[in-house]
């Protein structure tokens, strides 16, 4: 485990940051599906750009969790790497009693 993973761990312990975190979960999601299939279809980020027609900086913003993409964003990203975007809906795993 790196430093990283334990500080988090320790952190998750405190209810109000862990339910930050949670709340955060998409936004994550998000960024991490673009950096992989990017890298899947080894581009760089600025042949990223050029593909999409969306700004480099722009990319960097999403890929670091900071920008809010919308959906047309999001279909633009998938169209320049040949992929299509997909959002799905998935029931809430409950905790057991």
């Amino acid at each position: 485990m790196d430093d990283f993973e334990e500080m988090l761990d320790e952190l998750l312990t405190d209810p109000e940051f862990k339910a930050e975190w949670d709340a955060l979960q998409p936004e994550r999601a998000i960024a991490q599906a673009i950096i992989d299939a990017r890298k899947r279809n080894g581009m760089t980020r600025q042949s990223f750009s050029e593909m999409t027609g969306i700004s480099q900086g722009y990319i960097s913003k999403l890929e670091r969790g900071t920008a809010n993409p919308s959906i047309r964003t999001l279909q633009r990203l998938a169209a320049g790497m040949g992929m299509k975007l997909m959002i799905e809906f998935v029931p809430i795993q409950q905790k057991a009693i």
